[in-house]
């Protein structure tokens, strides 16, 4: 069991560190249109997603009108934030967009409350609330800022996959496959961003067109490792390990970019991830420790 447990802390380290290539990569591909880069990300994810349902003979079809609503919801707030991602990425420093990204599991807590009926607890409440907080820190509303705009899309980003998250999470408990979510997705964001590209489509140097295969890539690494990592072990246990991706995306950014976070961007990583270890502590021990208490009484 802790073996098992170990595996699933490497490769969840593993894909945090492959979606920091991806947002090392995004960058790297210059001045091109958000949605350009967009497109070329999910087409070659497309690839291997269709890969994965022919070699394991899964079937393109899901079962239920709700299933494919909220299939819909997962791929456009999906997308959506992942625009807004790519958008923060080119706009900000590195970190900063990646920290900003990783809100996603806090607006989970909340779209689970909100559309899943899961239950909510004053705890929770307050990790979120803290998050929120260590995100202003980040990104420094004022008008006079001009890295807030970016900042704020970066923010609506991380809530959008928060609630392509809880979309994930519905679709998992009622018998949808991992491959055709993905593979709806990346189809989803392809036909979406297609028409952008097709009127402002830049030529791209043969650097660029490799920058973002790389990005495809690297994103395809590590959806594939934290899908094994989920496999291995829960996620309560092992999902604070995901926040290693804000180590690998500042050394990253330093080194190809000469990105440094300011003092009060550290401040909102150190609170952000201070929120992420609370709930970790919470979900393994405290919560725990709870339950066991309230048996022990009946």
């Amino acid at each position: 069991m802790i073996k098992q447990k170990y595996k699933g802390i490497f490769y969840i380290i593993l894909s945090a560190f492959s979606f920091a290539f991806m947002f090392a990569f995004v960058r790297m591909a210059g001045d091109l249109p958000t949605m350009q880069k967009t497109f070329f990300r999910n087409f070659v994810a497309l690839f291997f997603a269709i890969g994965i349902l022919k070699k394991d003979h899964i079937k393109f079809k899901v079962e239920g009108k709700k299933n494919n609503a909220v299939l819909f919801v997962r791929a456009f707030a999906g997308s959506i934030g992942m625009i807004f991602n790519f958008y923060a990425i080119d706009h900000m420093v590195l970190s900063d967009a990646s920290m900003l990204n990783k809100m996603s599991p806090f607006f989970v807590i909340v779209f689970s409350f909100i559309f899943l009926k899961e239950k909510l607890t004053a705890f929770q409440v307050l990790t979120v609330v803290g998050a929120f907080v260590g995100s202003m820190f980040i990104m420094k509303p004022s008008f006079s800022n001009v890295d807030f705009i970016p900042a704020l899309l970066g923010f609506l980003g991380g809530m959008g996959a928060g609630l392509a998250y809880t979309c994930v999470r519905y679709l998992g408990q009622h018998g949808v496959k991992g491959p055709i979510i993905v593979a709806y997705f990346s189809a989803f964001s392809c036909l979406v961003t297609l028409p952008f590209m097709a009127f402002d489509y830049h030529h791209m140097s043969l650097a660029q067109t490799l920058c973002l295969l790389g990005a495809g890539a690297a994103a395809a690494g590590g959806q594939f490792s934290i899908t094994a990592a989920y496999t291995y072990a829960p996620a309560r246990e092992i999902s604070v390990y995901d926040y290693s991706q804000i180590i690998f995306t500042t050394i990253l950014g330093f080194l190809f970019f000469g990105d440094i976070p300011d003092g009060w961007s550290f401040l909102g990583y150190v609170i952000i991830v201070t929120m992420a270890v609370l709930v970790f502590l919470y979900n393994n021990f405290w919560h725990m420790q709870e339950d066991t208490a309230e048996k022990a009484k009946q």
